[in-house]
């Protein structure tokens, strides 16, 4: 007698990733996701607005507060948005249950995203689930009311969360134009969100040269207070530095620094032309801005849909809050060279200029430069050298390089501290191709 044996079937283990839209800019949020085609993950939305609720992309949705508003909001009043979510907190608690990680996406300074927001990261703690909250502040023009409300629900939110990225929309005049749409503006918001979640659910999912799993992401993002992620891309001419550097610089966050982050997540996607030293040129952009002894977590992965472009996302975690600016590298320490700059290819040790005008601003840089040179730690912070004339020789000026593709030159006599100058006779310029920008000082 023989048996024909069957291999039994198991269930794909895969981590399950939850994103929740909460409120009107929440449900927005999720609503530009799904349309962007990110896949990977299990789409959810809360709100006290039925129609705003019957308007959703996503499959799971769920009214909140039946009894309390009857579907018609909750009028700007975070008070009534926290009870609306505590009377669903049985049909959240089942929505979310299982999933591995979750990410709470919502505006604050309205009623339902501010006050609910808090309820289900909660709820998600209670259930030891891994969680992102990702939330705007609104607008000046907005009004302090609002601006008092938002603050109250990020401080509430964050008694829950594991990693807050706060985005606020005022930043949107950064990269907007005169014209810029008001949807448009609203759709550059959302796209750190999906960028964000596409990072960790690439790392996980993709087939490549470095994968991660679930595991590693939560080492860095367990309790980690503010983070941040960008996200990045160019092709041509030494493009892993290029998009790297873009994604450091990222200009809907506020003004944070890396320097400091205790964790860091670092996910570097290319066509099948990418190669070991791009991937090598690209992490060691990044490496220069951080700590020595931060964890950095790295993944490689291909993607033939870039075609010849390279795509670096990076999410930052346990950062110093906003306005504590640092120089890039601590006294006496060298920032980490590439293999392509140990093996002498000094367009490796470039700074790249940042065609999109994201790097630090020559105020704040020349700040720094400053408080380097009176602390006489100018030549360990930024990379100095000495101009030659057109004879070889020396000249007398020292330039320092610095972030952001700017080149500061002090020139023989000039004071030992920089002034700072933003006007045209300061000597800044910038070249029509791809030349740093330099200023004198």
């Amino acid at each position: 007698m023989s048996t024909n044996q069957q291999p039994s079937k198991r269930p794909e283990l895969k981590p399950r990733i939850t994103v929740v839209g909460v409120g009107g800019a929440g449900g927005n949020a999720i609503n530009n996701m799904i349309a962007s085609g990110l896949e990977g993950v299990e789409y959810i939305v809360a709100n006290t607005d039925a129609q705003a609720l019957a308007m959703s992309s996503a499959e799971r949705r769920i009214q909140l507060g039946v009894n309390l508003t009857e579907g018609l909001g909750a009028g700007s009043k975070p008070e009534i948005g926290e009870a609306a979510a505590q009377e669903a907190v049985e049909e959240i608690r089942t929505a979310i249950s299982g999933s591995h990680m979750v990410f709470i996406a919502a505006g604050m300074g309205g009623g339902t995203g501010t006050g609910a927001a808090g309820v289900i990261a909660r709820v998600a703690k209670e259930l030891d689930i891994l969680t992102v909250g990702i939330v705007t502040r609104p607008f000046q023009f907005e009004g302090s009311r609002r601006a008092r409300a938002a603050e109250m629900g990020i401080a509430e939110l964050k008694k829950y969360v594991d990693t807050l990225i706060v985005i606020p929309n005022q930043n949107l005049f950064r990269v907007a134009t005169e014209k810029t749409t008001f949807s448009e503006a609203f759709r550059l918001a959302d796209q750190v969100l999906h960028s964000g979640v596409a990072c960790i659910v690439d790392l996980i999912v993709k087939d490549g040269l470095i994968n991660l799993d679930f595991a590693d992401v939560r080492t860095v993002m367990t309790g980690m207070g503010s983070a941040m992620m960008g996200t990045g891309e160019a092709e041509g001419d030494r493009r892993a530095t290029l998009a790297a550097e873009e994604a450091i610089c990222n200009p809907l966050l506020d003004d944070v620094s890396l320097q400091g982050a205790k964790g860091l997540l670092l996910s570097i996607i290319g066509g099948p032309n990418m190669t070991l030293w791009e991937v090598d040129e690209a992490a060691s952009r990044v490496r220069q801005e951080v700590d020595l002894d931060a964890n950095i977590i790295l993944g490689a992965a291909f993607d033939e849909s870039l075609g010849d472009r390279i795509r670096v996302a990076i999410v930052a975690s346990g950062l110093a809050q906003p306005g504590a600016h640092s120089v890039h590298m601590s006294k006496g320490a060298a920032p980490p060279l590439s293999n392509r700059e140990r093996a002498g290819d000094a367009r490796g040790r470039e700074w790249a200029p940042q065609s999109s005008g994201r790097g630090i601003g020559a105020a704040e840089l020349q700040r720094q430069l400053s408080q380097a040179i009176e602390a006489g730690e100018a030549n360990a912070v930024f990379a100095p050298h000495s101009e030659h004339d057109e004879g070889g020789q020396p000249d007398g000026r020292t330039v320092w390089k610095a972030p952001g593709g700017v080149v500061i030159e002090q020139g023989a006599g000039d004071a030992s501290a920089p002034q700072a100058d933003d006007s045209p006779s300061s000597g800044a310029k910038r070249s029509a191709g791809s030349g740093p920008v330099r200023r004198r000082i």
